[in-house]
């Protein structure tokens, strides 16, 4: 229901928005589309933490407790398979927000988000597959 609004809804401040590029990343092409992997030389740069070299991901570029796995909108995400999982957020309808599992069918989908708006419970993909029933 697009009319529940969270509880509290605090700022989300990320420490860092840039994705750690991978070391020499830009020196070859075939791993330039790749993701973070820790530098294992012995002489490695990155890995020694040298002045001027690109940074390693640690534990001080984590996000606020409070903020962390909050979604823009304000809520935490819980992925539900069936209208009994969906009971479950009645009494929490201002923290966390539905999200329908991706094996769901049209029917089951309706049935979650019909029982989602009796509930009060945000559903973050309230609108995928389903099809705009032609009566004509």
């Amino acid at each position: 229901m697009a009319g529940t609004q969270p509880l509290v809804k605090k700022t989300i401040v990320k420490k860092r928005t840039k994705k750690f590029i991978r070391h020499q990343a830009d020196q070859f092409k075939r791993i330039a589309r790749s993701s973070w992997r820790k530098p294992k030389g012995i002489d490695g740069r990155v890995r020694r933490r040298f002045k001027g070299a690109i940074p390693m991901p640690s534990i001080g570029y984590g996000s606020d407790k409070k903020t962390r796995n909050v979604h823009p909108n304000g809520f935490q995400s819980v992925v539900v398979n069936n209208v009994a999982e969906l009971e479950m957020l009645m009494m929490h309808n201002r923290t966390y927000a539905a999200t329908i599992a991706h094996s769901v069918s049209t029917r089951g989908r309706q049935e979650i988000v019909s029982r989602a708006e009796a509930l009060a419970i945000r559903v973050t993909n309230a609108a995928a597959k389903l099809r705009a029933e032609d009566d004509a």
